[in-house]
């Protein structure tokens, strides 16, 4: 049973390094692990390192001066890869075409266009043929709204209208609180009586 708990552990780590992008502290992946051992994770740590040598070719995890780890692409390819790195799978606007569409779902075109402006059509295009969003036609408006494949791929899980009040309650409560300081700070001092 305890080598079922390394390779769950070794298989957090590894899933932690690579969805992060970026180096890990050791209390980031003692926490990723779920050992709650720093001594077990090192030793974990230190057979990951081990194992990307002599499985990757052209990968590693990396431990750098700092004392955290970085799984990243050895630096002798960095040359090779460059152009195919630097291209996102969305440009920008797109991306944020895709949030608008996600957070207001469902969405029309007419609505897009004032918003997002006329380059939305561009966008709507390239989102529909990567099957993130999916429309409606209500007389001559189409309705848009994000598909399973867009949760999936984002990682987002759950009935659409239950996140969606998920993610107002959020974004409300601190805006609530911003407006009533202001109408508590708006409000008129009392005159003392003369």
């Amino acid at each position: 049973m305890g080598k079922i708990e390394d390779d769950d552990a070794m298989a957090r780590l590894e899933a932690a390094l690579y969805s992060a992008g970026r180096p890990l502290t050791i209390e980031e992946l003692i926490k990723a692990s779920g050992t709650e051992s720093r001594t077990k994770t090192l030793a974990l740590m230190t057979n990951l390192v081990k194992k990307t040598k002599t499985v990757f070719k052209a990968i590693e995890v990396a431990s750098l001066p700092d004392g955290s780890y970085v799984f990243q692409l050895k630096p002798e390819f960095n040359t090779v890869i460059r152009k195919y790195a630097s291209k996102p799978l969305l440009p920008t606007a797109t991306l944020k075409t895709l949030s608008y569409i996600a957070y207001m779902q469902p969405v029309s075109s007419k609505r897009l266009v004032e918003v997002r402006g006329s380059g939305v059509y561009m966008h709507l295009k390239l989102l529909h043929q990567l099957d993130y969003i999916e429309h409606q036609n209500v007389g001559r408006l189409k309705i848009y709204n994000t598909t399973e494949k867009f949760q999936k791929y984002f990682g987002i899980q759950g009935d659409k209208d239950l996140l969606k009040q998920k993610l107002f309650t959020k974004v409300r409560i601190p805006t609530q609180a911003v407006i009533q300081q202001s109408q508590i700070s708006a409000e008129p001092l009392a005159q003392p009586s003369q």
